[in-house]
């Protein structure tokens, strides 16, 4: 398989409300995660950090331009991989001993990291059965109901247990903005790994549909609507009540 040179393995795109998509194209889509660079006036935020095969402080300049606090929307190997680049790192308490002490299985690196899960493979010497997500112990612990402050900007952190324990969403009320990880996005979710739990999945996306929000940018595929989002939330939540 083709190997992507390390300056060409991601891609940048800037949004509206000082929100900049980054991703690595080369991943296949249900793979690859959604990178999210927050612009606040007294420092960045960036939630998730991709898969971590190719330094994303070296080859995207918009991360090291100001103080950064890198949060984890949770665990999974696709959005850890760099967290170990940024001095300040936050994650939910629940899932803060994988951050620490990640290993292939609690990451889930094992086992959907193989080959097959790119497009073009990142530069070497990455091997996909080689493949770790690194140390990253995080500086900050959160909470439901805390805050993570830029200056201008406050985003107040939902705690969205189900797809794993210490999923989180992130909400500015001022734009009604949603950094939902991947409890929620517009494609298939994924409601079975380890440490996954059904009652927990059910009642987070019964909190979420009570919340305006105008603009989802999910943990994958793309960004929606709120329109979109009341949609995909009642459509799951009426299939889970035909199954009870």
């Amino acid at each position: 398989m083709e190997r992507i040179a390390a300056d060409k393995w991601y891609a940048v795109r800037r949004l509206a409300d000082d929100v900049t998509y980054i991703c690595e194209p080369f991943i296949q889509e249900f793979y690859r995660c959604n990178i999210w660079h927050v612009r606040g006036r007294d420092r960045d935020m960036l939630v998730d950090s991709g898969m971590g095969v190719v330094s994303l402080r070296n080859h995207v300049p918009l991360v090291t331009e100001r103080a950064l606090i890198a949060v984890a929307s949770h665990t999974h190997f696709d959005h850890i991989g760099c967290h170990h680049e940024f001095e300040c790192r936050a994650v939910h308490s629940a899932e803060a001993d994988l951050l620490a002490h990640p290993t292939r299985e609690n990451t889930l690196a094992e086992p959907y990291v193989t080959d097959g899960i790119f497009d073009a493979l990142p530069p070497e010497p990455y091997c996909s059965t080689c493949y770790a997500v690194k140390k990253a112990p995080a500086t900050r612990i959160l909470d439901d109901g805390d805050r993570i402050d830029l200056g201008d900007r406050s985003f107040e952190v939902i705690h969205t247990p189900g797809h794993s324990p210490g999923g989180i969403a992130l909400y500015e009320k001022a734009t009604e903005t949603l950094f939902s990880g991947d409890i929620l996005y517009d494609g298939p979710l994924i409601e079975d790994t380890y440490h996954s739990n059904a009652a927990d999945y059910i009642a987070s996306m019964e909190r979420l549909l009570n919340l305006p929000v105008r603009i989802v940018h999910g943990g994958h595929f793309p960004s929606f609507d709120g329109e979109r989002y009341r949609q995909l939330i009642t459509g799951w939540l009426n299939e889970k009540q035909k199954t009870t």
